[in-house]
């Protein structure tokens, strides 16, 4: 039975209610563009009926609130951010394949094709008067111009590959102080939820932490209620987890952290010193190279290390205990495309093992093999044995074109064209009847002395061999074609001090006019057998229009997939966004209701005024 003053609290519940509501409503337009804040609602239900001694049953107790819950669909989220990691990933490779084909910019009259056309005008210059000293000059400015356009360009990409490396820094640390924060505010959400309370603007806080992430990396997000503690009393907690390539980095109140571990041996010949290798802080193995990374940090990792699947891999029989193994049936029959480092590390088996050095065997038919000493005091800890696929490699198979694929690329152009405009330059006489020598070479990084080649034999070419004679030019020594990279490809510098020694004729006794030589110079510029893309400048537009396609592919996927997750983010604001135009709505009706409610307040104080004021005299 209620008491006589019962519709005062009634009406209370009203003017607590509504003023409640229009705190919320407040709270909602104050924050209608706070990125990540979620709309929030007060509901509300009508009070438990109470009996009456009455013939008409049951009244009403006014209304009661249920809480403040937030608008937000859980399917949205999980689609935004799926949506996002893939936004994530092609905007990251859009950035750096831009950045790239800058620096293969054909269009701004200093790329490959200027250069090239330049030197080979002024060895048709040098045909016309090979007694020409100007004519040798100019020939010998213009071919080193060549030479250090690839310098130039090698240097801009590896200053990229740096760019690239200090990014996946920043990213995983990035990661790592997500990783903190969100732990952090599920322990203070479950501290306040405990008693029954929503903490919705921390929630809005994780969600937006989690959004962030999920650009950075392919994510998996669960919460889960506990529901019940040990004494089966029950509770409003829940288990909040975030998982980054199949492990926890965020396990309800505590987070994992990566950590980066800068590589003391090179995966690649040209690699710029110091990358770093990914890893969990408790020494548990973080793939790098799979396909469940994801977002941003994959396309980082696949810029700075993509190979497309480029590594070499063969077969290896040994013994445990053997410091010395040799891999044969290799993929890599050709030292021009040979880009492991000298000395690194090779998975034999399941296992990793460091060598020191490497050298190479060619048999009669062409076929490599090399044979790699090991670090004596890491021996192989298992027999090794035939298999059907091969069961060594060095470096990692990434199905992408990155900056030490087209390192390589390079790298094989100026192997191949130094060989063969060496091997010609090296069967003519120069002024003074001295047989030829290298043209272009390479200089060791160090000492900055010049490589000579020699044969396979591992002694220096004989000096009346013919072109078809030649060897492929490697031995495991320094003097090698292997040691000829972009970045140190040069003119012999003995050449620059004495251009003299430019071998132009057959045999100088014919007089200094002949030039049989020097035309078979030029008319390699346009030997379609030298590449397999044909003649060298259609290698090189080749190589420059793969750079294209991929920038515009990424550039592509990037706009697309930023449309997408603009469309996907548009249907979750459109649940959780704050309208003003709805909020202004809502201000209306709840100060309506208050103030009804107040109305009834008062008229019950009038009546109440009656019933004991006035009744009671």
């Amino acid at each position: 039975m209620p008491s006589t003053f019962f519709g005062l609290d009634i009406g209370y519940t009203g003017l607590s209610i509504y003023q409640n509501a229009l705190n919320t409503t407040a709270h909602n337009i104050t924050n209608a563009e706070t990125e990540g804040y979620s709309r929030q609602y007060l509901g509300r239900k009508a009070g438990k009926a109470i009996s009456i001694s009455s013939s008409y049953g049951m009244v009403g107790t006014g209304v009661i609130g249920t809480g403040v819950d937030q608008k937000r669909d859980t399917y949205y989220d999980v689609k935004y951010r799926d949506a996002n990691t893939l936004y994530g990933e092609y905007a990251g490779k859009s950035y750096y394949m831009n950045e790239i084909e800058d620096y293969f910019n054909e269009e701004d009259g200093e790329g490959f094709s200027t250069n090239f056309a330049s030197m080979y005008t002024t060895f048709e210059e040098l045909a016309k008067d090979p007694s020409s000293q100007s004519a040798r000059r100019q020939v010998l400015n213009y071919s080193l111009a060549f030479t250090e356009y690839f310098n130039s360009l090698s240097t801009n990409l590896r200053k990229i590959q740096e760019e690239v490396n200090f990014e996946i820094k920043n990213c995983v640390d990035r990661i790592n102080s997500i990783g903190t924060q969100i732990a952090t505010l599920t322990k203070q959400i479950n501290t306040i939820e405990v008693k029954g309370t929503k903490a919705n603007d921390l929630r809005d806080e994780r969600n937006k932490l989690i959004d962030e992430l999920s650009e950075l990396a392919d994510i998996q997000v669960k919460e889960e209620d506990i529901g019940m503690k040990a004494d089966q009393t029950s509770v409003n907690l829940t288990a909040y987890t975030v998982k980054i390539n199949g492990r926890y980095l965020v396990n309800n109140y505590a987070s994992s952290s990566l950590e980066l571990v800068p590589r003391d041996i090179k995966a690649n010949l040209n690699d710029v010193d110091g990358l770093y290798d990914i890893t969990w802080s408790d020494g548990q193995n973080f793939e790098m190279y799979g396909n469940t990374i994801g977002g941003k940090l994959a396309s980082l990792i696949e810029v700075r290390d993509g190979n497309n699947e480029d590594a070499l891999n063969g077969f290896i029989t040994a013994s445990e205990g053997d410091t010395e193994v040799t891999m044969t049936m290799t993929n890599c029959n050709d030292i021009r495309k040979l880009n492991i480092p000298e000395n690194g590390k090779i998975v034999i088996g399941n296992q990793e093992y460091e060598y020191k050095s490497f050298s190479v065997d060619i048999d009669e038919n062409g076929q490599y093999s090399y044979k790699f000493q090991l670090d004596e005091s890491k021996p192989l800890v298992t027999n090794t044995y035939d298999t059907e696929v091969p069961n060594a490699r060095i470096g990692h198979l990434i199905d992408y074109k990155g900056l030490p694929y087209y390192l390589s690329m390079m790298n094989e152009f100026v192997r191949t064209f130094a060989k063969e405009f060496n091997a010609i330059h090296k069967t003519g006489e120069d002024l003074d009847g001295n047989k030829g020598i290298d043209f272009f070479g390479a200089n060791h990084p160090v000492t900055g002395e010049a490589y000579v080649f020699i044969d396979e034999l591992g002694q220096e070419a004989d000096d009346e061999a013919g072109i078809e004679e030649r060897a492929p030019g490697f031995t495991s020594d320094d003097q090698s074609y292997y040691k000829v990279t972009a970045g140190n490809f040069t003119v012999n510098k003995a050449l620059l001090s004495d251009e003299r020694m430019i071998a132009c004729a057959d045999h100088i006794i014919a007089g200094v006019e002949d030039s049989n030589v020097w035309h078979k110079l030029i008319d390699l510029k346009d030997k379609v057998t030298m590449f397999k893309q044909g003649k060298p400048e259609s290698f090189f537009q080749t190589l420059v229009s793969d750079v294209g396609i991929d920038t515009d592919k990424a550039k592509t996927f990037e706009r697309s997939q930023k449309d997408i997750v603009a469309t996907v983010d548009n249907e979750r604001i459109s649940i959780s966004g704050v309208d003003t135009d709805e909020e202004a709505m809502d201000l209306i009706r709840f100060q309506t209701a208050y103030n009804l409610s107040a109305k009834v307040i008062s008229v019950m104080d009038e009546v109440f005024d009656k019933l004991i004021n006035e009744m009671a005299v």
